[in-house]
């Protein structure tokens, strides 16, 4: 493949990639991704040592080990956008070769878990409990950009859903499916399910302050009803759609975990949703810890 120019791979005088601040070796191929910089700190107090710490921006990335299992957590900030510069400058850290500007001939396959928070649409996910996705059903706009081809099972749920949007009224949305092998390994005890990514936290999620939206609270407590073979809708955030449409592009497994903070339909809001966010990344890093995926 041609070089790839300046203007398009943005290198930083210091070798390291021009958002992430990170160099090729400041990463493992095990990706921790969460939104908030401050809980970076959170997921990596519980690594056994700590040999990278880098920030820039709102990416924060501390790399590490558990045992002999090497692991890279990074803050994303909010929004796909920011999921589109993430995701596609750590796979340019692993699998495009800095000196000659092209990608390498042996390409590298992350491990991608997302830990974030979360919204639940049905009234049985209380807050505090865990939400894994299935797929992620995506209301922005980021995939649209790319050459993206639906699997079956991804096309099938678009045929599904656009039916059942038919009676419930329609925003445009698209598909993407995590990892079922990450789903089988790191579901267990999680509510697993389709998870809404909205492009904003207002109205792109039914919330109305001072401006009206288009979709209200309701619409997306009708989609609550839908399902797709065995999983509903269960939830939504901001992130996963983006994660699992550039990671199944790129080659790499992804999968969501979200700790769910707010219950729409009970109008309900966790009490400590730290406590809720630590607990989900203790399950996690054990789970991945015992895995031999990892």
């Amino acid at each position: 493949m041609a070089r790839i120019a300046e203007s398009e791979l943005v290198i930083n005088p210091d070798g390291s990639i021009y958002h992430l601040n990170l160099r090729p070796e400041d990463i493992a191929n095990n990706i921790i991704t969460v939104g908030d910089p401050g809980r970076v700190p959170m997921v990596s107090r519980y690594f056994d040592e700590v040999e990278v710490k880098k920030e820039k921006r709102e990416f924060v990335s501390h790399t590490g080990r558990i045992g002999k299992k090497r692991l890279t957590v990074i803050s994303t900030g909010i929004g796909p956008d920011n999921i589109d510069i993430a995701i596609n400058e750590l796979d340019a850290l692993a699998n495009i070769d800095f000196e000659t500007r092209a990608p390498k001939a042996e390409l590298a396959s992350f491990n991608i878990v997302r830990i974030g928070t979360s919204g639940s649409l049905h009234p049985d996910v209380p807050v505090d409990s865990f939400v894994a996705g299935a797929y992620g059903l995506g209301l922005d706009n980021l995939m649209a950009y790319y050459d993206y081809k639906p699997n079956l099972g991804e096309a099938s749920l678009e045929d599904e859903l656009n039916a059942f949007m038919e009676h419930a009224g329609k925003a445009s949305f698209y598909v993407c499916e995590g990892s079922p092998v990450l789903l089988e390994a790191l579901g267990e005890d999680k509510f697993n399910g389709i998870t809404i990514t909205s492009p904003g936290f207002y109205a792109p999620q039914g919330r109305e302050l001072r401006a009206r939206a288009r979709f209200g609270v309701e619409y997306f407590k009708s989609l609550a009803k839908f399902k797709f073979r065995r999983y509903p809708i269960m939830n939504f955030e901001m992130e996963t759609s983006a994660i699992y449409g550039l990671s199944r592009l790129l080659g790499h497994r992804a999968l969501s975990t979200n700790a769910i903070i707010a219950n729409r339909p009970n109008g309900t809001f966790s009490k400590d949703p730290y406590k809720a966010v630590d607990r989900l990344i203790q399950n996690m890093l054990g789970l991945i810890g015992n895995s031999p995926l990892f």
